[in-house]
């Protein structure tokens, strides 16, 4: 788990994320959380937790892993990304002492989880790639009580770590900021390529579930030709069936002058992923049932209505079926 590479007696370069940050002795990366100590790169805020909750896994969101059940959700400060338009930018980008918080120590989170009757643990709020040995840590004390981990993430890491990181996580949801590298460039500061090969490599080489979800930011990432672009990738390169979830956007951090997105404009972008054939499409951060509700992608009825992020009717069999027409619903069910 030693992502860096040294330089010199005082330069050391972290190898986590595309951005390889080159520190000096106790200077910390762009994350503001990864630091190098002098003896490699480390955590010295490990367990110190900024925003714990219990949620409904409809809320990371996942809608197709467990349904309704209850998630343990963690998060800490800091993050690689540099979204302008960040909507957790108290925790992500406000340079505050995390050692003022509480420490939590890994078999504590699990005990919590344990004892408040959730299903899975939750690395979130912020990009868990900068507290990825903390969130090893955690996962696998999880897994021998038998509970499910989640990542919430931008995607933007580097091979090796990626390989080490999903080998621990049972579900995904990666957020797609957009499928421009422009816009990825002057509004994340960063890149689409790592972002796309980590959403393939969890497709294809983990048995991690995975999701995605894409905030939609009026005249930033909603043009037609970008969402085309889109979701012909995820057609061409993931499959008919992995869910998507396109979210509204409210104003945010650097993007406070910019307008929420509107419901129009989301089921623009539905209408674009169903001309792909992709079978599971949703809104967030709206309020609509038909837009929340899963059907079946073979004769179409409800298979899970949702409003907000309660589940109003669940109409699958134990095995993940359809109850009317049998064809199996794509996801982790039991």
């Amino acid at each position: 788990m030693n992502y860096y590479t040294r330089l010199d007696e005082n330069t050391i370069i972290c190898d986590i994320c595309p951005r390889h940050c080159r520190l000096k002795t106790g200077q910390s990366g762009f994350c503001k959380i990864r630091v190098n100590t002098g003896k490699s790169i480390e955590i010295p805020s490990f367990g110190h937790i900024a925003a714990i909750n219990i949620d409904p896994v409809e809320k990371k969101p996942l809608y197709h892993f467990y349904p309704s059940s209850r998630v343990f959700s963690i998060g800490t400060y800091g993050c690689n990304m540099g979204c302008r338009f960040c909507q957790n930018y108290s925790l992500t980008k406000i340079n505050s002492n995390p050692f003022d918080l509480k420490k939590y120590m890994p078999v504590q989170i699990v005990e919590a989880a344990l004892m408040h009757g959730c299903k899975s643990i939750a690395f979130t709020y912020n990009d868990p790639i900068v507290f990825m040995e903390y969130a090893i840590s955690v996962a696998k004390i999880a897994r021998k009580n038998n509970l499910k981990t989640i990542a919430v993430s931008s995607g933007y890491m580097e091979e090796k770590p990626r390989i080490e990181f999903y080998n621990h996580i049972d579900a995904a949801n990666i957020d797609l900021k957009g499928f421009d590298e422009k816009f990825y460039s002057k509004n994340c500061l960063a890149h689409l390529k790592p972002v796309l090969e980590t959403i393939k490599y969890i497709r294809y080489q983990t048995n991690c579930h995975l999701e995605l979800t894409t905030l939609l930011i009026e005249g930033e990432n909603d043009s037609d030709s970008m969402l085309h672009k889109q979701c012909e990738w995820i057609a061409q390169n993931l499959g008919e069936n992995t869910p998507l979830h396109f979210s509204a956007f409210h104003p945010a951090y650097k993007f406070n002058n910019k307008n929420r997105t509107s419901y129009e404009t989301l089921k623009k972008a539905c209408k674009i992923a169903k001309s792909y054939g992709l079978n599971y499409i949703y809104t967030g951060n709206v309020h609509s049932i038909e837009t929340s509700t899963t059907y079946c992608k073979n004769c179409t009825k409800p298979l899970i209505v949702r409003d907000g992020f309660r589940v109003l009717e669940y109409n699958l069999d134990t095995s993940g079926n359809c109850n009317h027409c049998k064809t199996k619903c794509d996801g982790v069910f039991t």
